[in-house]
């Protein structure tokens, strides 16, 4: 079976199961007229990925989508073009993203990983069996909420129309907080520090809050997220109902696991919807967050805004609405320490990022010159 324009969607489309809808296929057309098959990316390793299509999965090279900016290499969840006939088969282009998730990079190249695409839910797994790390969980969420703009990173094509990935945190392993009190407050703190989030108790083991996290899922595609250990592929082995991905235990001393999960891979759940299954984060380091920060801490951006003075550094100025909220402490000091430090490393990567596309634009310009330069000699040497 091969794809043509007049087959672009419906409900029984076989790319409906993986979000395949009449924007995507509208954005496809163009490719469509070249005979080339829609698919989308279920998992990448060793520079090919698997890709769903009309016509089945397909193992494709993606060395003609392989660019100099890491951002544009395809990442699961992203949809693209394959040739129906090549062989080996190529991804030949790539649909621009609707959202994108990303980090940056341990490097010193100031670079962003693009770990999921083209998503709905953004589902951020902590673990109940340690102790929550809320600035870890910050952290996840100015992320999350930033998600937006990665979007614009990319793909061929125009640009799609504005979509918006909603953040969701899951408190997994709920099981082993059996006291209803107790677990009401740690939902409680969580909720603190994730404005307008839903935070949702969940445990595979007992069932707990399992249906209710399925539903919402089940439309749209959603990237579960979170340190090794967190329970992400047991919680995915329970969406399926079956053992689709390896899980170990993890550490009794400090609730840890191992990286299990090697690869971001797409799985279509049975009640509808598709997940994206991560391997677990050693670190999540900001990048073009700003805005997610924004959100995350709206609580102080809505005080600094009463300060006296519009560039009030929230120290010892007179008339700061700030510092006023941690004395009377209706502001937690550890809130306004952490704003601090995720606003400092953006700017950082920020500037370092600035600084790299000058040096990468200069060395282009200075490539060029030289090129044209020879050109020159050449032409003069002939005219001699």
């Amino acid at each position: 079976m091969s794809f043509s324009i007049s087959q672009a969607f419906t409900p029984s489309h076989p790319l409906a199961p993986y979000g395949w809808d009449d924007a995507w296929a509208a954005t496809f057309a163009p490719y469509a007229e070249q005979g080339l098959l829609p698919g989308r990316v279920v998992r990448v390793d060793r520079g090919q990925c698997d890709v769903v299509t009309p016509d089945g999965v397909v193992r494709a090279d993606t060395a003609f989508v392989v660019p100099r900016d890491p951002m544009r290499i395809v990442c699961t969840g992203d949809w693209v073009a394959v040739d129906p006939d090549g062989d080996p088969q190529f991804v030949r282009t790539l649909l621009p993203r609707r959202t994108a998730f990303v980090r940056s990079t341990s490097s010193q190249r100031s670079e962003g990983q693009v770990l999921a695409t083209n998503i709905d839910h953004i589902v951020i797994c902590v673990s109940l069996a340690v102790e929550l790390d809320l600035g870890r969980l910050e952290r996840f969420l100015a992320l999350a909420m930033s998600s937006t703009a990665g979007a614009a990173l990319l793909g061929d094509g125009p640009r799609p129309v504005d979509h918006e990935a909603r953040p969701l945190v899951l408190l997994t392993k709920a099981d082993l907080v059996p006291d209803v009190t107790t677990l009401s407050h740690l939902v409680e703190d969580v909720e603190r520090i994730a404005p307008g989030v839903q935070v949702l108790p969940v445990s595979s083991a007992t069932g707990e809050g399992v249906d209710v996290f399925g539903a919402i899922v089940g439309g749209g595609t959603s990237v579960l997220l979170g340190i090794s250990g967190a329970g992400k592929s047991t919680l995915a082995n329970t969406l399926l109902g079956e053992d689709v991905m390896h899980v170990q235990q993890a550490r009794e001393v400090d609730g840890k696991g191992r990286h299990t999960t090697t690869t971001r891979n797409l799985l279509v759940l049975p009640g509808g919807g598709v997940l994206i299954d991560t391997p677990g984060l050693r670190g999540v380091g900001l990048w073009d967050a700003e805005a997610g920060v924004g959100q995350v801490f709206s609580e102080i951006e809505d005080l600094a805004r009463q300060c006296r003075f519009h560039d009030c550094a929230h120290t010892s100025e007179p008339g700061c609405a700030v510092t006023a909220a941690i004395e009377d402490g209706s502001l937690p000091e550890r809130r306004l320490d952490s704003y601090r430090k995720l606003l400092r490393e953006n700017h950082r990567i920020a500037a370092k990022t600035d600084a790299r596309l000058r040096s990468e634009t200069l060395r282009e310009w200075k490539r060029r010159g030289a090129e044209g330069r020879a050109a020159m000699e050449l032409k003069r040497g002939r005219t001699r």
